[in-house]
């Protein structure tokens, strides 16, 4: 190894603790003892390497073959001093670590040049077709390397809506920010065939974190390295969130798993490492007084409806919603779709109509609203359960977003809000308990009178890893109802 070689390489050896340095020559080790069966007998080839066949071996279960394509084209195109570029069909170590050194603790600028060979092995300028192509495979990967490991963290591909759909959406949402050298955006069919080169690729990778997390994620999960290690960024750890209240309960979320894994990063980063069901449309029943008493003061949340022509659109609260006249919440929340796009949509400063809730009200409207103003607000869910509304000519006022639901009116067809973050303490079992728990004397009354306790089967499930609640001192020893008494 020339001097200059050996500088450049122990260079980037250096940027990773001794740990992880131990884990990247294991990892290699396995690697290119894989491929030195199928090697040759020439004594002068001692020297280890990594074939293609060795990647595909190692990562045929956890990675789509595609994606294991693009990583070995990413390292073999890593030139080293004094060696032709691109004629070696074998990756050597050096290769190997700068690859991962780049990608895992590199910048952009670092980055780029492997990113171009793994869109495509003959470099740029690359077509937007190309980089669609590549964003999509990226995107495929983290949540098959996440299932697969049984990192999704309560999630399932079961338990989410149809993950294709969400991947075309979320490669969509993430190309819309390809912006040409005089700051145009080309859009649609134009985007697809427009040739960008190495500048405008490594200012989008700078600008869109999602290319380079997602990336570390795939060689991190797909490779089985450093994946345990601390140096992960929240990035990385809140990429998606802990789900609670859904499991043994039937129910196929509204959300998918990009979709879950972008609004995510969209929220304030204290909220991000858990989302809780609080209400389902399909499990609490199409009442507007159900889904106040489920969501009211229970802290942030995240509001998903679909209408009957399936669009998927919603809303963040950043406080627990109340209910009263006036409007409430902060900057923080935002306005967003998931079908047939992707997008989420911030606050213009135009005013402070953020949230509004009411309920029971003669003189002022009824429903659930975010953004506009009454009778024009860009998320509307009416007290008259089952109607809505997102109007928006052009924008909503509040958030700029477009109209979110296929019609301006439209009907409603299931809808569910998620608790984000911790739970404020007012939000507690503490309060809910039902009176009958409270009471084992009135329970017995009612027994012996042949009243049956129709809350019984409507209690939430506890999630395996969730504290029970145990009544106060001088209570009944039962469980506490969250559910109302008939």
């Amino acid at each position: 190894m020339g001097n200059a070689e050996s500088n450049a390489y122990q260079n980037h050896l250096s940027r990773f603790l001794p740990e992880e340095q131990s884990e990247i020559d294991g990892l290699f080790d396995t690697l290119s003892g894989s491929s030195s069966s199928a090697g040759t007998r020439n004594p002068k080839a001692a020297k280890k390497t990594v074939t293609l066949a060795a990647l595909q071996a190692h990562t045929r279960e956890p990675l789509p073959e595609p994606m294991t394509a693009r990583l070995y084209n990413g390292m073999k195109s890593i030139d080293l001093p004094g060696k032709s570029s691109g004629l070696s069909q074998q990756i050597a170590k050096e290769q190997f670590v700068i690859f991962m050194s780049n990608l895992l603790k590199g910048n952009a600028d670092e980055k780029i040049s492997i990113i171009m060979r793994m869109i495509s092995k003959t470099g740029g300028p690359l077509k937007g077709k190309q980089i669609q192509e590549f964003t999509e495979d990226l995107i495929t990967s983290v949540v098959h390397v996440l299932s697969y490991r049984k990192e999704l963290k309560g999630w399932s591909l079961e338990n989410t809506r149809d993950s294709s759909s969400g991947v075309k959406a979320l490669a969509s949402e993430l190309l819309s920010e390809l912006k040409l050298p005089d700051g145009t955006k080309p859009v649609g069919s134009q985007l697809l065939e427009t040739n960008f080169d190495q500048s405008v690729i490594e200012d989008w990778v700078y600008r869109v974190p999602q290319i380079s997390v997602f990336l570390s994620v795939v060689i991190r999960q797909g490779l089985q390295v450093l994946h345990s290690l601390p140096d992960q960024t929240n990035d990385i750890l809140n990429l998606v969130p802990h789900c609670k209240g859904i499991k043994g309960r039937g129910v196929v979320s509204l959300f998918d798993i990009p979709a879950i894994i972008y609004i995510n990063s969209h929220l304030p980063a204290e909220m991000q490492h858990k989302w809780q069901l609080l209400f389902s449309s399909r499990l609490h029943g199409e009442s507007f007084s159900q889904l106040c008493a489920h969501i009211v003061n229970k802290g942030p949340c995240l509001v998903i409806i679909r209408d009957l022509d399936g669009f998927l659109f919603g809303g963040f609260a950043s406080h627990s919603w109340e209910v009263k006249p006036q409007f409430q919440g902060d900057n923080r929340c935002f306005l967003f779709s998931v079908f047939p796009t992707l997008a989420v949509y911030t606050y213009t400063g135009y005013n402070d109509h953020y949230m509004y809730l009411n309920h029971g009200q003669q003189t002022m409207p009824n429903g659930l609203g975010m953004g506009g103003q009454h009778g024009y607000f860009g998320l509307w869910i009416d007290s008259d359960y089952g109607k809505g509304h997102s109007k928006a000519k052009p924008r909503c006022t509040t958030y700029n977003s477009p109209q979110l639901s296929a019609k301006e009116d439209f009907t409603l067809d299931a809808m569910e809000v998620w608790a984000v973050g911790d739970a404020p303490e007012s939000a507690g079992r503490k309060g809910k308990k039902s009176i009958l728990d409270v009471d084992p004397q009135a329970q017995a009354l009612l027994e012996m009178a042949g009243k049956s306790r129709q809350s019984e089967g409507l209690r939430e499930p506890m999630e395996e890893d969730e504290e029970p609640c145990y009544p106060e001192p001088g209570h009944s020893s039962q469980a506490w109802s969250t559910a109302t008494w008939e």
